[in-house]
């Protein structure tokens, strides 16, 4: 029987996998690897936490057809798979939340730079690339945004789709406070101004039903909401922040492939 599948001609998918020492577990990555590049040092890295999801997507058509159209740049996407404690992987390194989730994340930032990265470049002899960036879902979305964020001379650009930027440093029965306790929110507020980076959310409408403060606003939006503003104030303009609202949008990974090229083309588009 023949696949309905559309034959890749413009991407090629390999499965990295790799021992991580500061995670003490195997970690697998499956990269996708546009072909006939000329030039790899003009090709551009997108990292893409829970890379388990992508072929759900499926990505790889995705990304072949845009190349195909070509409607982007070469970029080769790295979907790195979650692992087994990915609330405490996928957090900010700099602060647990409440419940002490997030205590891996200095763990997982430093096996970003100091195993995987250091392995992408010499698997596909790429030493520079033209620029990094990361994106996520979820959780995986906060992730990415804390480790773009806190190392933002190496990135120039990060995805956020239906991110947990509720992450809290209070429980709400313990005096929580949205001006406050959202850490991703406070990192920004008191962080630095770095110009080059660029912002891309996305939210769905019915990506939950929560609405904290009950101002008919489920929180997800309001909190991504809540963060661009807390970027407008730290200066960065309104080309540098895009927030794409999808009316009939979940939380779930068909969602999230549906706003995907949208993501791609504004940051590798043509």
């Amino acid at each position: 029987m023949e696949s309905s599948r559309p034959e890749l001609i413009h991407i090629l998918t390999e499965r990295i996998s790799l021992y991580s020492s500061l995670l003490n577990r195997d970690v697998i990555a499956d990269a996708y690897l546009p072909v006939n590049v000329e030039d790899p040092k003009k090709m551009s890295l997108l990292l893409i936490n829970d890379g388990q999801d992508l072929p759900k997507m499926p990505f790889e058509a995705i990304l072949d057809n845009l190349l195909r159209e070509d409607k982007i740049e070469p970029v080769l996407c790295v979907g790195i798979h979650c692992g087994p404690e990915r609330r405490m992987e996928y957090g900010t390194s700099k602060q647990k939340d409440y419940k002490g989730r997030g205590a891996k994340a200095t763990a997982y930032t430093k096996f970003i730079f100091e195993e995987l990265l250091p392995l992408i470049q010499q698997t596909y002899h790429v030493p520079l690339f033209k620029e990094k960036s990361f994106a996520g879902f979820s959780l995986g979305g906060l992730s990415a945004l804390d480790i773009v964020w806190n190392h933002a001379s190496e990135f120039s650009k990060v995805g956020v789709f239906s991110g947990s930027l509720w992450w809290r440093s209070k429980g709400y029965q313990e005096g929580y406070d949205d001006a406050r306790h959202r850490i991703m929110h406070q990192q920004i507020k008191h962080g630095g101004f770095h110009p080059w980076l660029k912002f891309f959310f996305e939210c769905g409408i019915m990506d939950e039903k929560a609405d904290r403060n009950n101002n008919g606003v489920i929180d997800a939006i309001d909190d991504t909401l809540d963060l661009i503003k807390e970027l407008r104030k730290k200066g960065y303009p309104e080309s540098s922040v895009r927030y794409l609202e999808l009316k009939d949008g979940r939380h779930d990974v068909p969602t999230w492939g549906r706003a995907f090229p949208a993501f791609l083309q504004w940051g590798w588009g043509k």
